[in-house]
Protein backbone atom coordinates (compact mmCIF):
# COMPACT_ATOMS: atom_id res chain seq x y z
CA UNK A 1 0.00 0.00 0.00
CA UNK A 2 1.32 3.27 -1.39
CA UNK A 3 1.35 6.22 1.41
CA UNK A 4 -0.26 9.25 -0.27
CA UNK A 5 1.92 12.71 -0.08
CA UNK A 6 -0.88 13.99 2.01
CA UNK A 7 -0.16 11.20 4.40
CA UNK A 8 3.11 12.09 4.28
CA UNK A 9 2.71 15.56 4.89
CA UNK A 10 0.45 14.92 7.73
CA UNK A 11 2.86 12.38 9.45
CA UNK A 12 5.79 15.01 8.90
CA UNK A 13 4.31 17.36 10.92
CA UNK A 14 3.44 15.07 13.31
CA UNK A 15 6.71 14.18 13.94
CA UNK A 16 8.01 17.73 13.70
CA UNK A 17 5.93 18.60 16.47
CA UNK A 18 7.05 15.91 18.58
CA UNK A 19 10.75 17.29 17.99
CA UNK A 20 9.90 20.87 18.72
CA UNK A 21 8.06 19.58 21.61
CA UNK A 22 11.12 17.44 22.87
CA UNK A 23 12.97 20.09 22.25
CA UNK A 24 11.09 22.54 25.09
CA UNK A 25 11.41 19.36 27.29
CA UNK A 26 15.35 18.95 26.59
CA UNK A 27 15.71 22.80 27.87
CA UNK A 28 13.50 22.01 30.96
CA UNK A 29 15.36 18.34 31.87
CA UNK A 30 18.14 20.25 34.29
CA UNK A 31 14.90 21.82 36.46
CA UNK A 32 14.00 18.10 37.15
CA UNK A 33 17.66 17.76 38.72
CA UNK A 34 17.53 21.03 40.71
CA UNK A 35 19.80 23.10 38.36
CA UNK A 36 19.30 26.50 37.49
CA UNK A 37 18.57 26.74 33.45
CA UNK A 38 18.16 30.87 33.87
CA UNK A 39 21.63 32.51 32.46
CA UNK A 40 22.57 35.64 33.93
CA UNK A 41 22.27 37.75 30.41
CA UNK A 42 18.85 36.15 29.31
CA UNK A 43 15.79 38.73 28.71
CA UNK A 44 15.79 40.31 31.86
CA UNK A 45 12.52 39.67 34.46
CA UNK A 46 10.25 41.92 32.02
CA UNK A 47 7.06 40.04 30.42
CA UNK A 48 7.58 37.47 28.80
CA UNK A 49 3.58 36.99 27.46
CA UNK A 50 4.63 37.86 23.86
CA UNK A 51 6.94 34.40 23.93
CA UNK A 52 4.58 32.54 25.03
CA UNK A 53 2.02 33.58 22.40
CA UNK A 54 4.71 33.41 19.63
CA UNK A 55 5.32 29.54 21.56
CA UNK A 56 1.42 29.21 21.15
CA UNK A 57 1.33 30.20 17.47
CA UNK A 58 4.71 28.12 16.47
CA UNK A 59 3.03 24.98 17.89
CA UNK A 60 -0.64 25.80 16.77
CA UNK A 61 0.24 26.24 13.18
CA UNK A 62 1.00 23.06 12.26
CA UNK A 63 -1.51 21.43 14.05
CA UNK A 64 -4.48 23.03 12.14
CA UNK A 65 -1.87 22.80 8.64
CA UNK A 66 -2.56 18.75 9.53
CA UNK A 67 -6.10 19.41 10.05
CA UNK A 68 -6.74 21.25 6.99
CA UNK A 69 -4.56 19.05 5.15
CA UNK A 70 -7.02 16.19 5.99
CA UNK A 71 -9.90 18.09 4.38
CA UNK A 72 -8.61 20.21 1.73
CA UNK A 73 -7.17 19.55 -1.76
CA UNK A 74 -7.28 22.85 -3.64
CA UNK A 75 -4.45 23.86 -5.46
CA UNK A 76 -4.36 27.39 -3.41
CA UNK A 77 -3.90 25.26 -0.26
CA UNK A 78 -1.32 23.43 -1.48
CA UNK A 79 0.41 26.45 -2.03
CA UNK A 80 -0.32 27.60 1.04
CA UNK A 81 0.98 24.84 2.68
CA UNK A 82 3.85 24.74 0.90
CA UNK A 83 4.84 28.64 1.76
CA UNK A 84 3.99 27.63 5.77
CA UNK A 85 7.49 24.79 5.30
CA UNK A 86 9.46 27.07 3.78
CA UNK A 87 9.03 29.65 6.46
CA UNK A 88 9.56 27.17 9.11
CA UNK A 89 12.49 25.50 7.59
CA UNK A 90 13.66 29.42 7.67
CA UNK A 91 12.92 29.78 11.59
CA UNK A 92 14.12 26.38 12.31
CA UNK A 93 17.86 27.59 10.71
CA UNK A 94 17.73 31.14 12.12
CA UNK A 95 17.24 29.05 15.74
CA UNK A 96 19.92 26.81 15.19
CA UNK A 97 22.18 29.22 14.32
CA UNK A 98 20.66 31.35 17.22
CA UNK A 99 21.44 28.35 19.19
CA UNK A 100 24.86 28.25 18.18
CA UNK A 101 25.51 31.44 19.71
CA UNK A 102 24.37 30.61 23.07
CA UNK A 103 27.34 29.82 25.55
CA UNK A 104 27.93 27.42 26.24
CA UNK A 105 26.71 25.58 23.28
CA UNK A 106 23.64 22.86 24.84
CA UNK A 107 25.05 20.29 22.09
CA UNK A 108 22.33 17.82 22.52
CA UNK A 109 19.94 20.76 21.34
CA UNK A 110 21.94 21.38 18.50
CA UNK A 111 21.86 18.24 17.26
CA UNK A 112 18.02 17.90 17.49
CA UNK A 113 17.94 21.14 15.91
CA UNK A 114 19.66 19.72 13.20
CA UNK A 115 17.24 16.86 13.01
CA UNK A 116 14.53 18.82 12.92
CA UNK A 117 16.03 20.88 10.55
CA UNK A 118 16.44 17.69 8.22
CA UNK A 119 12.73 17.02 8.52
CA UNK A 120 11.54 20.33 8.05
CA UNK A 121 13.40 19.87 4.40
CA UNK A 122 11.87 16.23 3.71
CA UNK A 123 8.95 18.23 4.79
CA UNK A 124 9.46 21.14 2.21
CA UNK A 125 10.23 18.51 -0.75
CA UNK A 126 7.22 15.99 -0.09
CA UNK A 127 4.63 19.66 0.49
CA UNK A 128 6.10 20.14 -2.73
CA UNK A 129 5.86 17.10 -4.68
CA UNK A 130 2.17 17.39 -3.69
CA UNK A 131 1.69 20.83 -4.84
CA UNK A 132 2.90 19.91 -8.21
CA UNK A 133 0.92 16.56 -7.94
CA UNK A 134 -2.38 18.69 -8.67
CA UNK A 135 -0.85 20.44 -11.69
CA UNK A 136 0.57 16.82 -13.37
CA UNK A 137 -2.89 15.72 -12.90
CA UNK A 138 -4.79 18.55 -14.26
CA UNK A 139 -2.57 18.60 -17.12
CA UNK A 140 -2.79 14.73 -17.85
CA UNK A 141 -6.89 15.56 -17.98
CA UNK A 142 -6.60 17.92 -20.06
CA UNK A 143 -4.42 15.61 -21.82
CA UNK A 144 -6.96 13.28 -21.77
CA UNK A 145 -9.98 15.21 -22.73
CA UNK A 146 -8.03 17.18 -26.16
Amino acid sequence: MAVSNRQKIIILWTVFLLGILFHTQLGLMPLFHNQNIATADTHGTGSIAWILWLMLGFFAVPMIIMIATLFSDSNRYRKLQFGVTVFYSVMNFSHLVADLLVKPIAWYQIALMVLLFMIGLLLNLVSFQWMKEQANNKLTREHQLN
